[in-house]
């Protein structure tokens, strides 16, 4: 593969990209906040910042389920995420980025069930200088071209680095692809002879011990409900104790009953309510989501399953068996509860470290 043009990696530069990315996340906090523009200081003018409010509103015009609240609920936790301290911690792991000479070019195929799933991924190639080659999902094909224009605003020459593919990926040297099950195989299949990191369906859980508060309940009601539970980060599953009173999640999860008045998530409540009757399989309701105890990981939009246990023991060694099928773990010692769609830079998807592989292709050229 030809050397891709731009400029290369100096350790300044590095320096120059950190500042960009802080700079970014500032606009990015300010946005999920639905503040105004905040003047000329932060970057853009106040057309570039009102066109950026425009693509959030009009991002469920591509997706049903982007409704603006949790668009910009995505733009706020990346604000945050995109701190100065947040950014250099993550880096500090890295010291080779500082001379890293990328010459590569790397193919990511992005997911679009939550909103900005792949900008990880895009900053990720970008900091180590290959040049990225990204297929963005149909489902949300405006955000992350947008944001790499405000970066192209504070680094001019980003965008050199970065092209959004039309249609199918061109020519790559190495794939980071996230997809469903199904679509992982076609894409160990397809690129299977190149350096690859293919992401599969996974879920998240949490692990209560019956001391939870009722502030706790409630704040696991947003790692439940946010996004309609759509994200690999989502809890669909909870691993209760056998004393576990059920109407104490029910109380938790009051605040979020409104989530029913969305035309998709209410017509998956509907329909699976409807099923679960005519099988009759039990399950407890309360308008808006369902409780059925069952083994599986995985429930559908609108439910939630839960699964008693003795001991803890038991459900460590669980943890331990479902480790590929389970993407985070909520609960006291764990992810705090409510933060589970807040990752932090470091939290890579599926525990693979992203940059590091792509440090490595680096190494390895």
């Amino acid at each position: 593969m030809k050397e891709a043009k731009g400029e290369k990696v100096k350790g300044s530069d590095l320096h120059v990209k950190i500042d960009a990315l802080v700079q970014l996340g500032g606009i990015m906090l300010g946005l999920g906040a639905k503040a105004d523009w905040p003047g000329h200081s932060c970057g853009l003018t106040a057309e570039e910042y009102s066109a950026l409010n425009s693509a959030i509103v009009r991002a469920k015009s591509f997706n049903g389920w982007y409704t603006e609240e949790n668009v910009r609920h995505a733009f706020g936790a990346w604000g945050l995420a995109l701190q100065r301290e947040g950014v250099d911690q993550w880096l500090a792991a890295y010291p080779e980025l500082a001379d890293q000479r990328g010459s590569m070019t790397v193919g990511l195929i992005l997911a679009g069930n939550v909103p900005l799933v792949g900008l990880h991924d895009v900053i990720c190639v970008w900091l180590t200088d290959h040049l990225a080659q990204v297929k963005t999902s149909s489902q949300e094909p405006e955000l992350i071209p947008m944001l790499l224009r405000v970066l192209e605003n504070f680094l001019p020459g980003t965008i050199d680095r970065i092209v959004i593919a039309k249609e199918k990926l061109g020519p790559v040297d190495a794939v980071i692809a996230t997809g469903s099950n199904n679509t992982a195989r076609y894409f160990e299949h397809y690129f299977g002879h190149l350096p690859r990191i293919i992401r599969k369906n996974r879920v998240s859980v949490a692990v209560l011990d019956g001391s939870e508060t009722e502030e706790e309940f409630t704040a696991l009601g947003e790692d439940v409900f946010r996004y309609f539970g759509l994200g690999c980060r989502n809890v669909s599953k909870l691993f209760l104790p056998h004393e576990m009173d059920l109407d104490r999640i029910f109380k938790g999860f009051f605040l979020y009953g409104s989530i029913v008045q969305h035309n998709k998530y209410g017509n998956n409540y509907d329909y699976t309510r409807a099923l679960w009757l005519l099988d009759r399989i039990d399950f407890l309701e309360n308008g808006f989501v369902l409780l059925k105890e069952d083994q599986s990981l995985v429930s559908p939009v609108a439910t939630v399953f839960y699964e008693r246990y003795g001991t803890i023991d038991e459900v460590e060694q669980r943890l331990r068996d479902e480790e590929f099928s389970i993407q985070c773990v909520v609960g006291h010692d764990r992810i705090p509860f409510g933060k589970a769609q807040q990752p932090q830079l470091w939290e890579y998807a599926d525990g693979v470290d992203t940059l590091g592989f792509l440090t490595s292709l680096g190494k390895n050229n």
